[in-house]
């Protein structure tokens, strides 16, 4: 009975983690903590920088809370997600209600405590944009849905930079917008191989919109645009040599793996490029924190 019991809470435990896209907030700790470096021309203390961490992950795990809960019924239409925690009806609606909002409330106070008025403030500005421009007002209603939405996942340099300075400067937009623009063509590569999921969903997606032969062209188009806002921070002298051949070899595969995608027009292109960007934003900005160390 007591292992019952035990595996029973270790599942319900795992149910809510589930709630906050485990899986994505890695990245979101990846592209904060540079900025620390670099904002501050060098880094702070260990304490100060694992509690500022700690909550832009408790925020970034709110605001994904709070989008699985508004997103349920959604969630229940689509393959790839119905059988995640409330479609499935693991855990009741009201619960991942709580839990999202005492996340936000505990980052906001934590961010408060430790960085100050103006991290806090982005903080909880990142959770309202995520969850009421983006989730509730824009992705059912446009296909553009993608590029308004990439604020929201490129919010952890904003906190980090106003968490060192008291307001966010030049290091923080930066790594900012390299989330920003990098974001759709990553979201618009799931789009052209979930077609049928996002149909049946109801959620307007640019190739179900536009057809997918323009979703290729504006994806090329981005990943070309993302080459001189990924350089800036060299020619800004904020970052070196590493992180300059680690920028140059990242664009260079990043746009191979685009132009695949334009000339190969299959699903198979499609998920390669998706994995490629992963690889892709993991990979600056490790070598912006390894440049920053060395």
């Amino acid at each position: 009975m007591a292992d019952t019991a035990l595996l029973s809470t270790r599942g319900r435990v795992l149910d809510y983690v589930d709630l906050t896209k485990p899986r994505l907030l890695p990245l979101v700790l990846l592209t904060g903590l540079p900025v620390m470096g670099m904002a501050a021309g060098g880094w702070p203390s260990f304490s100060f920088m694992a509690l500022t961490m700690l909550g832009i992950l408790l925020a970034a795990a709110a605001a994904n809370t709070l989008n699985a809960y508004l997103e349920r019924e959604i969630d229940g239409r689509m393959e790839r997600t119905r059988s995640r925690p409330l479609p499935s009806g693991k855990l009741e609606p009201r619960s991942a209600l709580i839990f999202g909002w005492s996340l936000g409330t505990a980052a906001t106070l934590l961010l408060w405590a430790v960085a100050g008025p103006a991290a806090a403030g982005v903080g909880v500005a990142s959770i309202l944009y995520y969850v009421f421009v983006y989730t509730v007002w824009l992705k059912p209603r446009s296909a553009w849905n993608a590029v308004v939405g990439g604020a929201a996942g490129a919010a952890a340099p904003l906190i980090a930079d106003a968490a060192v300075n008291g307001s966010v400067g030049v290091p923080g937009l930066l790594l900012f917008a390299i989330v920003f623009f990098w974001q759709p063509p990553h979201v618009w590569a799931i789009a052209l191989y979930r077609k049928a999921d996002y149909a049946a969903a109801g959620i307007p997606m640019l190739p179900n919109v536009i057809g997918d032969e323009p979703t290729r062209h504006w994806m090329l188009g981005c990943t070309l645009g993302l080459v001189p806002v990924t350089l800036a921070p060299v020619f800004l002298g904020m970052l070196g040599d590493i992180y300059l051949a680690v920028a140059i070899g990242m664009n260079l595969w990043f746009t191979v793996s685009s132009v695949q995608v334009w000339r190969q027009r299959t699903d198979e292109a499609a998920q390669r490029m998706f994995r490629v960007s992963l690889a892709y934003l993991f990979s600056l900005y490790l070598a912006m924190l390894i440049d920053l160390l060395l």
